[in-house]
């Protein structure tokens, strides 16, 4: 899970599995693999390295186990 903002200000989290695409146009709009769009604050760049993080941190911790 990502922690992403809401052009209201109001924070959630979103299954990074489950995005699709993620677009500038210029807002920040993740398409997720449902076909549900999100327009979020983060830039794509700041979405990718979240996800990258994530998944890092998660195989880190497979590979510990």
């Amino acid at each position: 899970m990502i922690e992403v903002t809401k052009l209201n200000g109001t924070k959630f989290l979103v299954n990074s599995n489950l995005i699709g695409t993620v677009e500038e146009t210029p807002d920040t709009v993740l398409t997720l693999t449902d076909g549900k769009k999100i327009i979020v604050k983060e830039s794509r760049l700041e979405v990718k390295n979240l996800i990258k993080t994530t998944r890092q941190e998660y195989f880190c911790r497979e590979k510990l186990v």
